[in-house]
């Protein structure tokens, strides 16, 4: 009995675990892979890239706006580098990745003898970007690698896992018993810490509640805790839509920050709480912090005064049971702050006209993808969203360049649903040879593009910082909408947020891939600086 090759023991695993999709390059190392994946075409299909990055930030898009495994393979070693900042951007966002890809001849590894694409450790590298990867030494074992690859994807906090397959190992045949590793399941909170936690809630006069991206899947217990305690429901990047901004219990980051100045009891729920531990740097006198979170070593990175290690979902449900029939009612109070911070948002011009416009334009479902640009930044206090998941950003990585490719990502897992990627010039030229991506595959995303001729940020810290000395901050650019017609894609200025509205409008309509520039004059765009690191209450 001979068994079968390691290759397709790998995709008959993806296609076990509900993988339909593959995005990446074919090299040399991993041929045997991608043959695997064109014999089961008919189950599992490769979407081909033209930048192993492109690929890794198409599988992140994927993962987050899904929850479900992003799978990408490329080529090793260099393959494997220029996917590194994805990786990186899927750890810092916690989001479930596989990275599959080769290695050189296996009698051949640690030898240093200047092979192919050959990394001094590149499993050791591997391990230090992911949380957990491992190598393939032989056709059985590829099974359970692959079992155990998934598992630690999944449980606890989601990060990205990576697999190796020594270059002749990928096509060896052996037989193989099946995998079986299953995640472990969430943690439950302790009866007597949940009981402490609801004295904690009845004793607070002005909770408030964050959220972050591991609150993703528990917005309905969210939501039912902050009714039952009168507490605003706070976001800032990955917890944005958790609870819709249209509740009267969601609070933007900038009402949050004025809600703060009084609050006397923290509850996080899956949340790092960087906003008030970072970026606000301003703790309220007597301030107590609850924490639930999944991860156990936060509660020691930012040990709270009480923690709860369970899912999010279970932690509030739990702490709902235990609090009884009491209840808070401060809908009055939020409703004033949050038609304060209205008021303020309107004043970052001209970015919130065009962030209004593109609300107006993106149907409540659908999905926007922001850049690390003017408009990015805003949209984090000034884009309302409706749907955890339906604002996708890069967390704390904060990298230029990962907007566009992260969309097609987005736009393939959710087909019937509209995605609008927002860049600046900068970041977008990162990544903008995947046009050439969304044309072949059909990808749908309609891409906006805002030109201020700058890395935006930079060239406003060189002029205010650095008494004007400009270095490396201004940029010549192509013609955005002559390149996008050269890829054969619709293309269109809009130099007004009426005109921007009307362009995306008629691009979703058209459902095909679209290219919109929006020209901005170079350092007109108000600093979103003062609402995302605010100078401390007085």
């Amino acid at each position: 009995m001979t068994g079968k090759k390691t290759a397709e023991y790998m995709v008959e695993a993806l296609i076990d675990q509900g993988v339909d999709t593959v995005f990446g390059i074919p090299g040399a190392h991993t041929y045997e892979l991608t043959d695997a994946m064109a014999k089961a075409k008919n189950h599992v299909r490769m979407i081909h890239s033209r930048h192993e990055q492109g690929a890794g930030y198409m599988a992140y898009g994927y993962a987050k706006s899904t929850g479900k495994p992003g799978v990408f393979t490329v080529v090793p070693g260099p393959g494997v580098l220029n996917a590194g900042a994805a990786i990186c951007t899927g750890y810092g966002a916690n989001a479930p990745m596989m990275c599959l890809t080769g290695n050189i001849m296996s009698h051949l590894i640690g030898q240093g003898r200047g092979q192919l694409h050959e990394l001094p450790d590149q499993l050791d590298t591997l391990r230090g970007l992911t949380k957990w990867a491992e190598r393939i030494e032989h056709p059985a074992d590829a099974p359970a690698v692959m079992a155990t690859g998934f598992a630690r994807m999944t449980e606890g906090r989601p990060r990205p896992v990576a697999i190796e397959v020594p270059w002749d190992v990928f096509g060896q045949s052996a037989p193989a018993a099946a995998g079986t590793a299953s995640p472990r399941p969430a943690p439950v909170a302790d009866e007597g810490a949940v009981a402490k936690a609801a004295e904690m809630v009845r004793a607070a006069k002005r909770p408030m509640i964050m959220v972050g991206g591991g609150a993703a899947d528990a917005g309905p217990e969210v939501l039912e805790l902050a009714r039952k305690i009168g507490a605003p429901v706070v976001s800032h990047r990955s917890g944005k839509g958790i609870v819709a901004d249209d509740d009267s219990h969601a609070m933007n980051l900038v009402a949050g920050y004025d809600w703060w100045r009084d609050t006397d009891l923290l509850i996080g729920i899956g949340s790092r709480l960087e906003l008030q531990f970072m970026r606000w740097q301003w703790q309220p006198e007597g301030l107590k912090v609850l924490r639930i979170d999944i991860d156990p070593t936060e509660m020691v990175r930012l040990k709270p005064d009480l923690g709860l290690v369970t899912d999010a979902a279970l932690g509030a449900g739990a702490l709902v049971a235990a609090l009884g029939d009491f209840s808070a009612d401060s809908s009055a109070e939020m409703a004033q702050a949050k038609a304060a911070a209205a008021e303020k948002i309107a004043t970052v011009q001209p970015q919130i006209g065009y962030i209004d416009a593109i609300r107006r334009a993106l149907p409540c479902d659908g999905f926007l993808v922001e850049e690390v640009s003017q408009m990015g930044f805003t949209g984090r206090f000034g884009f309302p969203t409706y749907h955890a998941r339906g604002y996708i950003s890069c967390g704390y990585q904060d990298n230029l360049g990962f907007g566009y490719n992260t969309a097609l990502g987005v736009k393939v897992a959710n087909p019937d649903k509209a995605v609008v990627s927002i860049s600046g010039d900068g970041g977008f030229m990162f990544g903008v040879q995947e046009l050439a991506t969304a044309m072949q595959h059909g990808i749908n995303v309609v891409a906006v593009v805002f030109n201020n001729n700058a890395y935006g940020n930079v060239r406003r810290d060189q002029t205010n910082v650095f008494d004007g000395r400009l270095i490396g901050s201004e940029l010549r650019n192509p013609d955005f909408v002559a390149l996008g017609a050269s890829f054969g894609m619709a293309s269109e200025r809009a130099e007004t947020p009426e005109a921007l509205e009307d362009a995306i409008s008629r691009a979703l309509a058209a459902n095909r891939p679209a290219l919109i520039e929006v020209p901005v004059e170079t350092g007109s765009e108000t600093s979103p600086w003062p609402f995302l690191h605010p100078a401390p209450h007085a």
